[in-house]
């Protein structure tokens, strides 16, 4: 499969993943200026000097609080901002309709697992699209999954939503071995903490078709939300906690492209995306950088 039959690469039609924090007058800064690179941004002259500003980690205490309080954070965060905090993801709809619109597909029904599904910004977007097509839904929080299943378009037929920590809780107990075509794996990974990334892309391989797909974006090293956070926030090497106690890792695909080969998935594409947006509130346009990417479980291909 080449790179333009997968993750559109023309950023300018995908609504902007906002940081915690971030959410407020946010928009795209000047048409045109969004672009997949190979490379992460370079940093400015002054950038620099902000990260080595930030060398001194939380104390081991602090650590294994946050991992320990890590449901609790998102459930809380789920609580404040209920469906409201992001978009729905129509380009990871245009996405998987594309790959599964080819005539091998017509008469095969799609089975889909959104790793992280939050309130259900991407799996109701397909659902809505009507393709031959059944959702399993997995979060961390309790309090997203029911979210989920209250929503006017979550049907049992065609999806099941249940509440799971990827980097424990063995996916076979709701998802069939071997039976998914399609992972999405979208801003889910930066919050696992880095020690455990392995354990959860081994749990996702295992319900994964030989031959099947992993959709991953996520925040990528330089992002500007990178550079914002403060003094006491650095939990280890690209691992920052925001105030409201959720973390965020910032990946190179360095990086992610051994963590998924160590996990027993190859790469099919992997690319930054750099994209500008501007901050209405502050004035501001800032560089943001995320990771769009596609892995393969070996096996047997899909469109063979």
């Amino acid at each position: 499969m080449s790179k333009s039959e997968g993750f559109p690469v023309d950023i300018k039609t995908t609504p902007p993943e906002v940081e915690v924090g971030l959410k407020e007058d946010i928009s795209p800064c000047v048409f045109g200026q969004n672009r997949a690179s190979s490379s992460s941004r370079v940093l400015t002259q002054e950038e620099p000097d902000t990260l080595s500003r930030e060398k001194a980690l939380v104390s081991d205490f602090k650590l294994m609080k946050l991992e320990k309080e890590a449901q609790k954070n998102w459930d809380l965060f789920y609580k404040r901002n209920t469906t409201n905090f992001f978009k729905d993801r129509h380009w990871t709809t245009r996405d998987v309709t594309v790959r599964f619109s080819m005539p091998q597909f017509e008469s095969q029904r799609l089975v889909l697992l959104e790793a992280g599904c939050g309130v259900g910004n991407c799996v109701f977007p397909l659902l809505e699209e009507d393709l031959n097509i059944f959702v399993y839904a997995c979060d961390f929080s309790p309090r997203a999954v029911e979210f989920v299943k209250l929503n006017p378009l979550y049907c049992p037929e065609r999806c099941h939503a249940f509440q799971c920590d990827l980097t424990k809780d063995d996916l076979r107990g709701n998802v069939p071995e071997g039976s998914v075509d399609v992972v999405t794996l979208i801003f889910v990974l930066s919050a696992v903490h880095p020690d455990k990334m392995k354990l959860a892309l081994q749990n996702i391989s295992r319900v994964l078709k030989p031959g099947g797909m992993v959709l991953f974006r996520d925040y990528g090293l330089n992002d500007h939300a990178m550079l914002r956070f403060k003094a006491g926030s650095k939990l280890g090497e690209n691992f920052y906690v925001r105030q409201d106690g959720t973390r965020s890792y910032f990946f190179s695909k360095e990086f992610l492209s051994e963590l998924f080969a160590d996990a027993g998935l190859q790469s099919v594409s992997n690319d930054y995306v750099l994209r500008e947006t501007v901050n209405k509130k502050e004035g501001l346009c800032v560089p943001r950088v995320f990771l769009q990417s596609k892995f393969t479980k070996p096996g047997q291909s899909q469109s063979s």
